[in-house]
């Protein structure tokens, strides 16, 4: 393993993924707060600390066995989750879709920021590769959170926005995968199946939605 390989990647993608965990995290338990559960505000969980919201084995330890044992073919991470109590909600089938969507909305629009600063300092001149390259990650970052965490199967936030949009008894149904869908999820991604079938395609269409909304900014720097 090359050891300077690993630190110029850790630097490039430490600010971008700190960003991406935090404001993912706090954006779920500010919307949670506003449809009525107070339980994340009374733990101090809605903040931008990025301490609050860092998992020692899930976002450090998990992800550097990973890029070691993978030779970084293969990574995956995850945050401590924000505690949201859904039955203190107004409307606890209606508004648990808003607060699981405000984490990868929270992605999306991080990803537009990365793309904006990306232009900008394309347009300013600036040569440095470094600041270049972070621009890039934070987009790649953000757009990985984003369709990763859509994926309709509870935990993941597309579980419950699944669970929220669904009739009664067959949200029902589904949430009762929860206990195993972290396994589940684990054994997609494993087998390559979550990659092929989810993944790339979600991604290639973010993208594609993220130039789109660029292109103005692409075309002055032009």
């Amino acid at each position: 393993m090359d050891i300077s390989n690993l630190i110029q990647t850790v630097a490039l993608y430490a600010l971008p993924v700190l960003f991406a965990i935090t404001v993912h995290e706090a954006a779920h338990g500010y919307a949670a707060r506003f449809f009525g559960d107070n339980t994340a505000y009374a733990l101090g969980r809605i903040t931008l600390n990025p301490l609050k919201h860092i998992d020692p084995i899930g976002t450090i330890a998990m992800p550097l066995l990973l890029y070691f044992s993978t030779g970084g073919a293969f990574l995956f991470g995850y945050a401590k989750p924000v505690p949201v109590q859904f039955g203190n909600l107004r409307n606890p089938k209606r508004d648990m879709v808003w607060v699981a969507l405000a984490g990868p909305a929270a992605n999306f629009i991080q990803a537009i920021l990365w793309g904006v600063l990306f232009y900008l300092i394309a347009s300013a001149g600036v040569t440095e590769r470094f600041w270049i390259e972070m621009c890039k990650a934070g987009m790649l970052v953000n757009v990985v959170m984003f369709a990763f965490n859509l994926f309709p199967l509870p935990p993941l936030d597309g579980g419950r926005i699944l669970v929220g949009l669904l009739p009664y008894r067959a949200a029902m149904l589904v949430s009762r995968l929860e206990p195993w869908g972290f396994f589940i999820v684990m054994g997609l991604v494993i087998a390559g199946v979550l990659s092929s079938l989810w993944m790339q395609p979600v991604m290639a269409l973010t993208f594609s939605l993220l130039d789109t909304l660029l292109s103005p900014l692409a075309l002055l720097v032009k």
